[in-house]
């Protein structure tokens, strides 16, 4: 029996987490990097990697109920989605940088490749 497949709740509300992501991707596709905590890298990624997906397949309404902010979502079809046109997956690299200073919680840092 499989149990627990789904995503992280990271100790947050349902809507937390999804406005925490939907701000999270914002700036990430914004500046093309974010530094977190390793747990939310992961569960970024596939937010992330989706919506590229989406953006690539023209899919409008799926990208806007991620991204909310014009200009980026603008950035997604105009820019991301052509720059990725070829590549059918893994437009995110995660690195592993130290740990944070005042609670030693794994950090890390997510790139667009």
């Amino acid at each position: 029996m499989i149990n627990n497949l789904g995503a992280r709740k990271l100790s947050k509300t349902g809507s937390h987490r999804r406005a925490m992501f939907s701000n999270m991707a914002t700036s990430l596709l914004l500046h093309e990097k974010v530094q977190t905590t390793l747990p939310k890298a992961k569960e970024l990624r596939r937010v992330v990697e989706r919506v590229i997906a989406d953006a690539k397949n023209s899919r409008y309404v799926e990208v806007r109920r991620v991204i909310k902010d014009k200009a980026v979502y603008h950035k997604v079809f105009d820019v991301l989605a052509p720059r990725y046109k070829e590549r059918p997956g893994g437009f995110t690299r995660i690195l592993k940088l130290a740990a944070r200073r005042g609670d030693a919680a794994e950090a890390a840092l997510v790139k667009l490749v």
